[in-house]
C-alpha cells in the first residue's frame, strides 16, 4: 500500500520471516543438490528449479514424480535434508537481513520455512543471522506454501490475528500462500514482483522498521530503484 509523499508504508502487529531466499541466499547449494537430483532422474534442470522453491521437498518430488510412492518421496527428501544441514558452503546473508531482525528482536516475528528445524537453523548460523525463537518449520505443518498453513500457524502462535501480519517472502509459492493467509506481502528479491506482492524489494537494505505507541509497528520501504508498490 502507498503511503502519502514518496515511501510505502505498511502497518502491522507481526512478521512472517521466510528464509531461503529472503533472509538467507543459499540458491547455490539448493540449486547444486536438486540438479544432482534431476540428472539421477533424468529430469530437466528447468523443470526441477521452477519447481523446488518455497516448497517441502517431499512436495516438491511428488509435482515432478507423479507416479513415485509418497514413502519413497519422504526417504529421498529426508536424505536431501540432512545433506543440505552440513553442505553450508557459500551461505551468507540477504543484504539487509541482519539490521531487520535486530529491528524486529523485541517485536512479535517468526521463521516460517519450508526448512525442518535443523535446516533451518544450520542455514542461519552459517550467514551469521540470529533464529528467531519462533519458528515454523517443516515439522509443523501438514501442507507446505503455497498452503497458508503455516503463515496462519504462527499468527495464531504470536497470538496475532491473520490480518494483522505482514510477510516477507521471495518465491511464487510463498508469496501465493502469504495473500492466502490475508496478510500483505513484501516481496524480495529481482524476480519477487512477477508473483504479485503487495510490494517488492530487491533486497533488505531500504527496509525501516518504527514501533508505533500502540504496540505495532510500521515498515517503511525507502522509496528508490529496489523499492516499489505492486500493481
Amino acid at each position: 500500500m502507498a503511503a502519502a509523499g514518496t515511501s510505502l508504508v505498511i502497518t502491522a502487529r507481526a512478521a512472517l520471516l521466510d528464509m531461503d531466499g529472503t533472509l538467507v541466499d543459499s540458491r547455490a547449494v539448493v540449486e547444486k543438490l536438486w540438479l544432482r537430483w534431476a540428472d539421477q532422474h533424468g529430469l530437466d534442470h528447468d523443470t526441477v528449479l521452477r519447481t523446488v522453491h518455497g516448497r517441502q521437498g517431499h512436495e516438491s518430488m511428488a509435482i515432478l514424480l507423479p507416479d513415485r510412492s509418497a514413502e519413497e518421496n519422504h526417504r529421498e527428501n529426508q536424505q536431501m535434508l540432512a545433506t543440505e544441514s552440513v553442505d553450508t558452503g557459500g551461505i551468507i546473508s540477504i543484504g539487509g537481513a541482519a539490521e531487520l531482525l535486530d529491528a524486529l528482536q523485541e517485536l512479535p516475528h517468526a521463521l516460517v520455512t519450508s526448512a525442518d528445524a535443523r535446516l533451518a537453523i544450520a542455514r542461519m548460523e552459517a550467514a551469521g543471522l540470529r533464529v528467531p525463537v519462533h519458528r515454523i518449520t517443516a515439522e509443523d505443518v501438514t501442507a507446505s506454501k503455497p498452503s497458508p498453513e503455516g503463515f496462519l500457524l504462527a499468527a495464531e502462535r504470536l497470538g496475532v490475528a491473520p490480518g494483522e501480519c505482514v510477510v516477507f517472502e521471495d518465491s511464487q509459492a510463498g508469496v501465493e500462500a502469504g495473500l492466502a493467509a490475508g496478510m500483505p506481502v513484501v516481496g524480495v528479491g529481482a524476480h519477487a514482483a512477477a508473483h504479485g506482492p503487495t510490494c517488492a524489494v530487491e533486497d533488505l537494505t531500504d527496509l525501516r522498521i518504527t514501533v508505533e505507541d500502540d504496540g505495532g509497528f510500521t515498515v517503511l520501504l525507502d522509496d528508490g530503484p529496489s523499492a516499489h508498490e505492486v500493481q
